[in-house]
């Protein structure tokens, strides 16, 4: 009998199986709205950067000024909350070096929540459509 959904993607790594996908969503602190131009372009570069060595994948991913959808695959001995955290803390600091602007402006980049959905109840690719449609609003 196979219970597994066939267009799902299946990640085998370390004797184990899995697909955890998880729809991510966090804003810079007051909803301040920054993330444009090169700012958004490093930001882009420093979630993509770390995927091999922290565990985690982008499947999507789209910034607003005001906030940042991810869409991420995680393997599941990492969690979710260390991951988001790795990447809401490493970010912060390299963007705070590299544009000191945001230091004069904000006390910390980030706020400290985050909106953390798994991905299941619908479909892979309706959550690929939201994320996507984002920019266009």
């Amino acid at each position: 009998m196979e219970f597994a959904n066939p267009s799902k993607k299946y990640t085998h790594a370390h004797h184990m199986v899995f697909s955890c996908q998880y729809h991510v969503i966090f804003c810079p602190k007051y909803r301040r709205p920054i993330i444009k131009g090169e700012l958004e372009k490093r930001l882009k570069e420093l979630i993509l950067q770390d995927q091999e060595k922290y565990g985690y994948r982008v499947l999507e991913m789209e910034m607003m000024p005001d906030h940042v959808h991810l869409l991420l695959d995680i393997e599941p001995n990492k969690g979710i909350f260390y991951i988001v955290n790795h990447i809401k803390g490493h970010s912060s600091r390299v963007l705070r070096e590299e544009f000191p602007s945001l230091k004069s402006r904000l006390p910390c980049l980030w706020t400290r929540s985050k909106f953390i959905s798994t991905v299941g109840a619908v479909t892979l690719d309706v959550v690929k459509k939201y994320i996507e449609e984002q920019k266009g609003k």
